[in-house]
């Protein structure tokens, strides 16, 4: 709603159309907002926001990075090899999943050479995009991979393992090591 608002009056206040730029900077900055009053009720709505505001971004955040956390010390107890989201930008890749294998492992006949974290439910919408902007970049980069949704998924969307993306909503216990 803060966002229509706002866009609503930097057209009335300028007579053009403002750019997604200019908003998205107005949003994250509410000082640059001329009108006072306007910039404190976009920062209350910002702040107050259950979906998307930077609370619950943080919140987001942090269980991301438990359950990346949580898959990491899965890997080390069965004795499985990896190189970490962070080490594979330190070696300059920028699209990584949180997991390449050093050594490809077997789940339910399949081989995957890695491995990314979801702490989301897989609904269409969301696998999707993550299909487009992550999945198929890994697969052309590292080969067939595995997505762990920790809160489960839609099952029709698990049709790409005979091209080479597994999905699961747990951590595999039939993992074979080759």
């Amino acid at each position: 709603m803060a966002r229509i608002v706002l866009e609503r009056f930097v057209q009335e206040q300028d007579g053009s159309i403002p750019s997604k730029t200019l908003i998205n900077s107005m949003l994250r900055d509410p000082s640059q907002i001329p009108d006072g009053v306007l910039a404190n009720q976009v920062y209350q709505c910002t702040v107050n926001d259950c979906c998307y505001g930077p609370l619950v971004d943080c919140i987001k955040h942090a269980i991301g990075h438990e359950h990346e956390v949580l898959l990491q010390e899965m890997l080390l107890e069965k004795n499985i090899s990896f190189l970490a989201e962070d080490q594979l930008r330190a070696n300059g890749y920028d699209k990584t999943p949180d997991f390449i294998l050093e050594v490809p492992v077997a789940v339910e006949g399949h081989i995957i050479h890695w491995i990314e974290s979801k702490a989301s439910f897989g609904d269409e919408c969301s696998h999707q995009a993550y299909l487009h902007d992550q999945f198929w970049s890994y697969w052309n980069r590292f080969g067939p991979g595995l997505v762990i949704y920790w809160y489960g998924f839609i099952e029709e969307l698990d049709c790409h393992r005979n091209r080479g993306i597994l999905l699961k909503d747990c951590f595999p216990e039939d993992i074979v090591t080759l």
